[in-house]
């Protein structure tokens, strides 16, 4: 069975250049979605990966609808692969049910692990030429040791709660536990 799915990125853009071109190709069902390729949340592609059992095709218009991202992508297929689940774009040169299909796919993953390697290489090359120029890293911590003994006055006085305290402070509660162990048991 082939599996439509659409989808434009605002409620102003119609889906039909899509819906005609999924209808011409065969789809029997078609799913249509707006919103944006970048929201996590994607319900009528949720319900498209659902409804696909093994031997299936899942079409899109363009990849660029189905994912965020090339890595997107690679894991959405992968995880169509297993199902026995295939995937067809009629715009690219993607269709997983050929072997030249699955072979320009696999190039497509390989770009974007080489993409990947390059970019971990170039951060671990800015963190350690920052370490040599004596810059440390991570977040600065929210409650510093000068802010220990304001902390301290604040939850001895059984009047103000430790959210007020953690409020008055500027971090959270957890925070406040965080480098105070115990809470007021500990004062």
């Amino acid at each position: 069975m082939l599996i439509g799915y659409a989808r434009v990125s605002t409620q102003d853009q119609k889906p039909e250049l899509q819906l005609d071109a999924l209808k011409q190709a065969g789809c029997e069902e078609v799913f249509v979605e707006k919103a944006s390729g970048a929201q996590r949340e994607r319900p009528e592609l949720a319900a498209a990966l659902r409804h696909a059992r093994k031997g299936d095709v899942l079409v899109v218009w363009r990849l660029d609808r189905l994912a965020r991202s090339l890595s997107h992508l690679i894991k959405t297929v992968e995880d169509l692969e297993k199902r026995g689940v295939g995937l067809r774009s009629l715009t690219d040169p993607i269709d997983t049910t050929t072997p030249q299909g699955m072979l320009v796919f696999h190039i497509f993953g390989a770009i974007a692990e080489f993409e990947r390697s390059l970019i971990r290489d170039r951060t671990r090359a800015g963190l350690e030429a920052a370490r040599a120029r004596g810059r440390k890293g991570g977040r600065p911590p929210s409650l510093r040791a000068k802010d220990l003994p304001a902390a301290k006055a604040l939850l001895s006085d059984p009047s103000i709660t430790v959210a007020e305290a953690a409020t008055r402070l500027g971090v959270s509660p957890a925070t406040l536990y965080r480098h105070l162990p115990g809470g007021r048991a500990a004062l």
